[in-house]
């Protein structure tokens, strides 16, 4: 097995210093976590090459929330975004576009592979691979377009119940395409989770919680979640990276 890499799912500015901090040498910057991720804005990335400038910084593009068919406004956007961002220092892309069948969106995915490439950076496909029809035919087209990673879970909620489908992606297609396995990873199960597949690279958000207590009085709530957690909003644990980086 190669050396073991740990990306770090980040929402903001912080997110990434307290990646930085654990001892992450990779994030996938992102803004609107709750969603799944979103496009950050320039200013959260030039911020974060500015003052950490041996991380390296994949950055989402993705306009939206709920699934990956995008609209001709839609993709107008993410091809904007996504040169804007490359110009900005983004040392990769994460996207995926879809059709409604599920299957890739061919020409969609390839104008965006070619902004990617004019730059020379990474082009990253996203957990949209989870969503296809066929995830052997669909990497070996990704493969095909010359795409470098795949963030999957293996067709599953979380990685280690798709563990059986990321081990046979990596042993039919590790030597042509990176396998970056993502979905509830952690300490507890990365380093596993890895043995049984063959993999060397995670995904995690290492997330924690902040109490923010304007979220909610008077009636009125700007509340992400209910129960416990329902005044707090989510962020990075250094803490929890530096436990990840351990166990793996």
């Amino acid at each position: 097995m190669k050396e073991p890499i740990i990306e770090i799912c980040c929402g903001s500015y912080y997110d990434a210093l307290q990646a930085a901090y654990g001892g992450a040498k990779r994030i996938e910057l992102n803004s609107a976590l709750m969603l799944g991720g979103l496009t950050p804005g320039t200013a959260t990335l030039k911020l974060v090459k500015q003052n950490i400038p041996d991380l390296k910084v994949i950055t989402m593009v993705r306009p939206r929330g709920a699934g990956f068919c995008y609209s001709k406004e839609e993709f107008t956007v993410m091809e904007a975004e996504c040169l804007e961002l490359l110009e900005n220092g983004a040392d990769g892309i994460a996207f995926g576009c879809l059709q409604q069948d599920g299957k890739l969106d061919i020409e969609k995915n390839n104008r965006l592979l070619s902004l990617i490439k004019m730059y020379n950076k990474e082009a990253v496909f996203h957990r949209a691979f989870d969503i296809v029809p066929d995830p052997f035919e669909t990497m070996e087209e990704l493969i095909r377009m010359g795409v470098d990673r795949v963030l999957t879970s293996g067709l599953q909620a979380k990685a280690v119940d798709g563990a059986k489908i990321i081990k046979e992606l990596q042993e039919r297609y590790g030597t042509q395409i990176e396998i970056l396995a993502g979905s509830g990873i952690n300490a507890s199960n990365a380093r596993r989770l890895m043995e049984e597949t063959g993999i060397w690279q995670v995904h995690s958000s290492c997330k924690d919680w902040i109490t923010d207590p304007t979220t909610k009085a008077n009636g009125v709530s700007y509340s992400m979640v209910s129960g416990e957690a329902e005044m707090m909003y989510d962020v990075v644990s250094a803490k929890l990276v530096e436990q990840l980086l351990a166990a793996i």
